[in-house]
């Protein structure tokens, strides 16, 4: 993967740009990575998203809006999407489109659920289902930067079938204090597991995160109610907050 500049493009005018489909990875059963070649890409900050718009024969088109999962590399954009089964989108990105297909992508978008490798403070990411995908782009960009800078994530999942990146996400935490992952599921827990499968509580957040006297910068994506409830907890736990920062979906059709 060749390297680029990482511009992030944070101000400016986006145009829609020509995505091929290069490489298509299957994180789950109803999910999956796809790597797009947009020529000319600016580069992007781990945490920003991009508008993907489909046009039909008939000139009727549909827009939604994906997280990237994967730090900038050249021409190179990647997303995950998990199929919404009655969505008019993910079914037909998960589905049914090809190697050497074209979308188009507009992006990048956002400026302020990004985390630069250049930042020192460590890091606290709380995902909630396929909110994990930002929070993937950014602890795949510490990795791309050679960054030492501690990272935690606490990963909240219905059931083990239901995790995006499982076996990156379940290797060992690596000698350099790398990222250190807590699973929290929601419904059915893996065989061994501790604990009765819940909802993501006070005493996860404590356990598994840091401590706010290190001034921790968080990041929290999933659904609202789930981001409500962390960004509270987290406040409610003494972190200020500016540093607390929220990245939320909800139903929009897919």
């Amino acid at each position: 993967m060749a390297g680029t500049a990482i511009s992030g493009r944070l101000t400016g005018r986006l145009v829609w740009q020509r995505a091929t489909l290069l490489a298509v990875t299957e994180e789950t059963a109803g999910a999956r990575s796809l790597a797009f070649e947009v020529p000319g890409w600016p580069g992007h900050l781990g945490g920003q998203h991009v508008d993907l718009r489909l046009t039909a024969d008939d000139g009727y088109t549909a827009q939604r809006s994906y997280s990237m999962s994967a730090p900038a590399g050249g021409d190179l954009v990647t997303i995950t999407v998990q199929r919404v089964d009655d969505g008019e989108v993910s079914p037909y990105l998960v589905d049914q489109l090809r190697i050497g297909d074209a979308v188009e992508l507009r992006g990048p978008v956002g400026g302020w659920f990004v985390w630069r490798p250049t930042d020192p403070a460590p890091v606290l990411l709380v995902g909630g289902g396929s909110g994990v995908v930002p929070l993937m782009a950014m602890i795949r960009a510490r990795r791309a930067a050679g960054s030492r800078v501690p990272f935690r994530l606490i990963y909240s999942v219905r059931t083990p079938a239901d995790v995006l990146f499982a076996r990156e996400l379940r290797q060992p935490p690596i000698a350099d204090g790398g990222l250190d992952t807590a699973w929290v599921y929601t419904r059915e827990a893996p065989a061994g597991a501790a604990g009765l499968p819940h909802r993501i509580t006070l005493s996860d957040l404590t356990a598994h995160g840091w401590p706010a006297d290190l001034e921790p910068m968080c990041f929290v994506c999933g659904p609202t109610g789930f981001v409500e409830a962390v960004a509270t907890a987290l406040v409610d736990l003494g972190h200020p907050a500016d540093r607390v920062k929220t990245e939320r979906f909800g139903p929009s059709g897919s």
